[in-house]
């Protein structure tokens, strides 16, 4: 090795790097400089994953059999305390650490607890020791209370600091269990961030469906409750998740009147699976893992296992009763657009990182399978019609994916490069190759697709017809919005990726322009696209390239004269000025597939007569946050929001009404 390579930098006073610059972070403090490790972060998703740490460990003594009722408290001042009636942890002094109680050792050591053995916990979600000493670390303020053996003990921590030894508070006869009261810390997640009732009442809601043996209680103080979450609230569901799925279909028509559902346990005690399956006519579709009561947002192994018991399970069917084609069916062909929920308890299950985001563990694929494999063969052939019902719903999403897939493939060069791009074969584009000046309209349906192609300017204008309403994505999954094939057209026309691999630089038009009609149903479509935009493209719309056109509603008329106007308050104005006195011929158009290309042209697309608005997104971090709460409360999972929102608003547009 050449001596070069020792003589290339110099050493000085102000860069020196010796052993005096190797740093040890003893106790929790690697928890306080590197939050991100251990939760995720220090946004809202993070402050809230401290609340199910602690959650997690009473379900953990649910689970094991020793705890029927846990409690949750969210109070003034970012406070949260969780009470369960389990075995209380262990206040004997350690025998590692005979200075200490066994309190204090888990609530101020990492990797410490009762959990890897299994002799405790025959399944639990907590697996590192790490759940509750993270929480310690991260509050300001930590109370911990035990009752054990009719005694009752409390211990104090800040910030992972001990502030005194174990108390003992005197007798407790009619008590057990263990009281966990927390303040995160603002110095890691700063003075604003709060714990949302709404987020933690879900959460609470969704543990009592895991485990039919618990009671869950819910309280928070009014004050600090927005929306229509209750204050208080007691959670208790024998069902399980079939319960769940039955409140979440309410009375919504399936490609089966019957849902799939149900549970088994693994051999030797490996542990328990519990599913729910539902396919919704018109459904969007929604998919809920849990390992050990844990969520698991973006599936695994658990997962996998899952959709291989359906898929092989639908085309055994099909085989069953002389369908060939099922042999080509795929797993996304019979899940996407399902409502899904699937919980597994397993031994030592291995997750992705420490916020269990994903499951890992191998043996659950095929523990999963077989377990629902047996069940779903038998769900398909005890009533064959119902089994029939499901797989020509199946093979209705099966040959609409593959007509796609046939339909995708187009060329033209790009506006960019000059290559072969593939573009979505319903898309009409324009003959520039330079993006300047071009314009991509986004419009409803083949009618109103077919009235702009005869009206757009051919060099610089391309029309894209969307079939519906698209998917919702502000609810929807990863998996789902990949999976839909509209979006994917518009992700593919535009040529600039989504989220971050959007590259706005990429865009093969200057402006896009969402042109719907003029009523109720084309604002819900203009309102799902804007979202789309906002979630999926957000440097796409903070560039100014995103534009809502503003077509007419009515034709007025008067002799030889017409005017256009966009909604009845315009008609109004323009009756009143442009047409004062004289008899008005009024026609409604009932979409934009109604208007003829020169009234379309007119009035919608020249960029000589009409009229746009550009749709764009503040700069200010705090309005940006503004915009995302309330495209989250408008167009989130829970409807809610949507109609707390419509309740707030209800009485100003009355009054907006009264006074125009």
């Amino acid at each position: 090795m050449s001596s070069d390579l020792f003589q290339s930098g110099s050493a000085t006073p102000d860069n020196s790097y010796d052993a005096s610059s190797i740093e040890v972070l003893e106790g929790l403090e690697p928890v306080r400089r590197r939050p991100g490790m251990y939760i995720g972060g220090t946004d809202e998703r993070a402050l809230h994953h401290l609340a199910a740490e602690v959650l997690d460990n009473s379900m953990d003594e649910a689970v094991a059999g020793h705890a029927t009722r846990i409690e949750i408290t969210l109070e003034p001042g970012n406070r949260l305390t969780v009470v369960d009636n389990g075995r209380g942890i262990p206040v004997d002094p350690h025998p590692k650490f005979p200075d200490k109680s066994a309190l204090e050792v888990i609530l101020s050591t990492l990797h410490s607890g009762g959990k890897f053995s299994g002799k405790a916990y025959a399944t639990s979600g907590g697996l590192h020791g790490v759940g509750v000493s993270v929480v310690n670390a991260l509050s300001i303020d930590t109370v911990v209370e035990v009752a054990r053996e009719k005694q009752l003990y409390r211990q104090r921590f800040s910030q992972g600091r001990t502030l005194g030894p174990i108390e003992h508070l005197g007798g407790t006869p009619n008590r057990r269990g263990t009281s966990t009261a927390f303040t995160p810390d603002p110095e890691i997640f700063g003075p604003e961030l709060h714990f949302k009732p709404a987020r933690l009442y879900k959460l609470a809601r969704s543990k009592a469906y895991l485990f039919a043996g618990v009671e869950i209680r819910w309280k928070c103080d009014p004050s600090l409750i927005t929306d229509d979450t209750p204050a208080e609230a007691v959670f208790q569901f024998p069902g399980g998740l079939a319960d769940h799925l039955k409140e979440q279909l309410g009375t919504r028509e399936g490609a089966t009147a019957e849902f799939f559902s149900g549970q088994q346990e693994f051999p030797d005690g490996a542990g328990r699976v519990e599913w729910a399956v539902a396919w919704p006519l018109w459904s969007d579709g929604s998919y809920s893992w849990y390992c050990n009561t844990i969520p698991t947002p973006d599936g695994g192994t658990h997962e996998q296992g899952l959709r291989q018991a359906l898929v092989r399970g639908i085309r055994a069917f099909g085989d069953l009763v002389g369908q060939k084609k099922a042999k080509d069916i795929t797993a996304d062909d019979i899940m996407v657009g399902s409502e899904l929920m699937l919980s597994v308890f397993i031994r030592e299950p291995q997750f992705q990182s420490q916020t269990k985001d994903r499951l890992t563990s191998p043996e659950a694929t095929a523990l999963v399978e077989k377990a629902v494999r047996d069940h779903f063969d038998h769900f398909l052939t005890d009533k064959m019609e119902r089994g029939k019902a499901l797989l020509g719903y199946v093979l209705e999403r099966m040959d609409d994916r593959l007509r796609r897939k046939q339909e995708r493939e187009v060329k033209r060069k790009t506006a960019t490069s000059g290559r072969k791009l593939r573009l979505p074969g319903k898309l009409t584009d324009c003959s520039a190759d330079d993006p300047a000046g071009t314009e991509l309209f986004i419009v409803e349906g083949d009618s109103a697709g077919g009235s702009a192609k005869q009206a757009r300017d051919r060099k610089t204008q391309a029309i894209l017809p969307i079939r519906g309403k698209i998917l919702n994505v502000a609810s929807a999954t990863s998996a789902k919005i990949g999976a839909n094939s509209e979006i994917a057209d518009l992700i593919l026309a535009l040529g600039c990726g989504t989220r971050k691999d959007c590259v706005p630089d990429n865009l093969r038009y200057e402006r896009i322009v969402i042109m719907t009609d003029a009523d109720v149903d084309g604002a819900h479509i203009a309102t799902l696209l804007m979202t789309f935009f906002f979630q999926e493209m957000p440097d796409i719309v903070r560039r100014g390239h995103l534009y809502l056109a503003q077509p007419p509603l009515y034709r007025l008329t008067a002799g030889a004269k017409s005017l256009y106007a966009r909604d009845d308050a315009h008609r109004a104005e323009i009756e009143a000025t442009a047409f004062k006195g004289r008899k008005v011929e009024v026609s409604r158009f009932k979409g934009l597939g109604e208007m003829n290309p020169g009234q379309l042209r007119e009035t919608t697309m020249d960029p000589k007569t009409r009229s746009m608005v550009r749709i764009t997104l503040p700069q200010e971090y705090e309005q940006r946050a503004e915009v995302k709460d309330l495209v989250d409360r408008l167009m989130g999972t829970n409807p809610a929001h949507r109609f707390a929102f419509i309740q707030e608003n209800a009485a100003r547009l009355d009054e907006e009404a009264i006074d125009a």
